[in-house]
């Protein structure tokens, strides 16, 4: 492990206690627990299911965005998917530059040019999280438990200004594909003041990036394609919560859990181990705040969705990590290395 990983896991555990503490500030113990008891297990079961059933979406869509750089096999994408997310659950980011690197040692694509699909990939998650929130807000009826008032303007202003963001992030990457020499031209004139034996490296990773976005240059229908699986990955994703929600007795309509992924998707922003902490205090507000949800009731159904979303991935991302021929001790120095060829 490097330097640089171990002052990300201290910093990332600090910031997991410290979520961890006003997560649980002034929770009922016994409540919590008596919550778990009257929990029903079909439901929670039903949530690890979905959960199971979106990471085999996740891989087919990643095989969509790599499809022009290389055919790649769904059995290598979801074995890479996999022991990706399951080393981020231990490593803050990790899985971002391990992912496309196991794909890299089989496949003919480079390691920075798969990153872009990352990056894409990422981008295309937020889209999605995002009209399913503005369907939330603006289109689908508000359900009878949702709290009006300030917090609800609050949320309708986020979900007007921060899709702007995404779409701007979209057209710099587009740009930047379509011109590549220009963009190249810029960032040269950023790295001259880094000696050449640095500024050369760089130079050569930007434009295997870029080589890696040839994806823009895909036909409208694999485009289709990628926002068909995108939306089906995050409605599996959303049905998912909803099963964990009626779980604990919340009873709410399905297209509730698009506001709880908003929530969720700044509260796992946070790189925590595991997003410890991050996930957790981002399912009790939206439960609470938003639905008025009792406060041990949200926080048992933050800590079952937590576990049974992340563990289905633990435990077949170690055994495809055996499969792969690697060790978590293998893992944490390839995310080390390769995370520092793209940073």
């Amino acid at each position: 492990m490097t330097h640089k990983q171990k002052v990300q896991l201290v910093v990332g555990g600090l910031l997991a206690v410290a979520l961890l503490a006003w997560f649980l500030h002034g929770q009922n113990w016994s409540e919590i627990g008596a919550a778990f008891g009257r929990a029903k297990i079909g439901y929670l079961v039903g949530l690890v299911l979905a959960t199971v059933a979106a990471y085999l979406v996740r891989a087919a869509r990643w095989g969509l965005l790599y499809r022009p750089l290389a055919k790649v096999p769904y059995r290598d994408l979801l074995s890479a998917t996999y022991v990706g997310f399951m080393s981020a659950l231990l490593v803050p980011r990790s899985g971002e530059v391990l992912r496309p690197y196991l794909i890299a040692r089989k496949h003919p694509v480079s390691t920075s040019a798969g990153f872009a699909t990352i990056i894409l990939e990422r981008l295309i998650d937020l889209i999605t999280v995002l009209v399913l929130f503005a369907l939330y807000l603006y289109i689908l009826p508000l359900p009878e438990q949702q709290v009006r008032g300030p917090l609800l303007d609050r949320l309708r202003i986020v979900g007007a200004v921060v899709p702007l963001g995404a779409v701007a992030v979209l057209a710099v990457l587009v740009a930047f594909h379509l011109n590549p020499e220009r963009a190249l031209s810029i960032s040269d004139r950023v790295l001259a003041r880094l000696p050449e034996r640095l500024s050369r490296p760089f130079r050569q990773l930007l434009k295997s990036f870029a080589d890696g976005l040839a994806v823009f240059k895909a036909p409208a229908v694999l485009w289709l394609a990628i926002f068909a699986q995108s939306f089906v990955l995050w409605l599996l994703i959303a049905y998912g919560f909803y099963l964990n929600n009626l779980a604990f007795g919340i009873v709410l309509p399905m297209h509730s859990t698009f506001l709880l992924l908003a929530c969720l998707t700044v509260g796992v922003a946070i790189p925590t181990p595991g997003n410890i902490g991050g996930f957790h205090k981002a399912y009790q507000a939206a439960m609470v705040q938003a639905f008025l949800v009792p406060d041990e009731v949200a926080s048992a159904a933050g800590i079952a969705s937590h576990a049974l979303t992340n563990l289905p991935v633990l435990f077949l991302g170690l055994a495809f990590l055996a499969s792969e021929g690697l060790t978590m001790g293998k893992v944490a120095e390839l995310a080390g290395s390769e995370g520092e060829k793209a940073s």
